[in-house]
């Protein structure tokens, strides 16, 4: 049986234990032995996130599966090739089309039986849930957070100013400004009347620049709203 394995790796994951390139290589390279499986390469996609199927390397690995060039695909972890059950199922049913088994070693997977699709089936739906679950529960952190006065970005909003505790307090100029654009939106003015309008009377930006992007207000409107 000719297999291929997919390896991927986002920023974030390279600083977690367990999910590093090699460290997947090495657990598919001994799987593919395990099962008689005739390893031809392994296919990654260095620093990408799972958002979606659209990247190089599950490109390539779906191009090869369709051709019939391997009979089965390995990877370490489901997440590691599938973001959503939609995405699961889709690719999966795609693989049964072109004989194709899926192979996923963390979660115990092999699509080549009934049994082993039921179970593949159950557990993206269960893990796509788990990351909903994480989802929420962050939001909800951030929402307290801000509810409590607390920075929850990268940068401090415009009119505000942070403390060493990462605090926020109301900036009174910028707060005059906010009260401008708001008024200035109010009467009518597109985005780039109002940038016109705060350039003239010699407004700063947070970054202390005179001249503003219609796409600062934009923001700077939503977050008011």
């Amino acid at each position: 049986m000719k297999a291929i394995g997919y390896v991927r790796v986002s920023t974030e994951d390279q600083a977690r234990e367990g999910v590093s390139l090699d460290n997947q290589k090495e657990k598919i390279r001994a799987y593919c032995q395990l099962k008689d499986m005739h390893l031809e390469e392994i296919i990654e996609d260095a620093g990408i996130s799972a958002k979606n199927l659209n990247r190089p390397g599950v490109k390539r690995a779906l191009d090869m599966s369709r051709r019939g060039e391997v009979d089965a695909i390995v990877v370490y972890k489901l997440d590691r090739l599938f973001r959503s059950t939609v995405d699961a199922l889709e690719t999966t049913t795609r693989f049964d089309k072109w004989s194709v088994s899926f192979h996923s070693i963390n979660e115990s997977l092999d699509t080549q039986s009934a049994m082993g699709k039921f179970f593949f089936t159950l557990t993206a739906a269960l893990a796509e849930m788990e990351r909903g679950i994480v989802s929420e529960r962050t939001k909800a952190a951030l929402s307290h957070k801000r509810a409590q006065g607390e920075k929850t970005g990268g940068s401090v909003p415009f009119g505000y100013d942070s403390n060493v505790n990462g605090l926020l307090s109301a900036n009174t100029d910028e707060q005059n400004t906010i009260n401008r654009i708001q008024r200035f939106k109010e009467n009518g003015c597109s985005l780039r009347d109002i940038c016109s309008r705060l350039e003239s009377e010699k407004l700063k930006t947070k970054t202390g620049n005179l001249k503003w992007n219609p796409k600062t207000i934009s923001a700077i409107l939503k977050r008011v709203a």
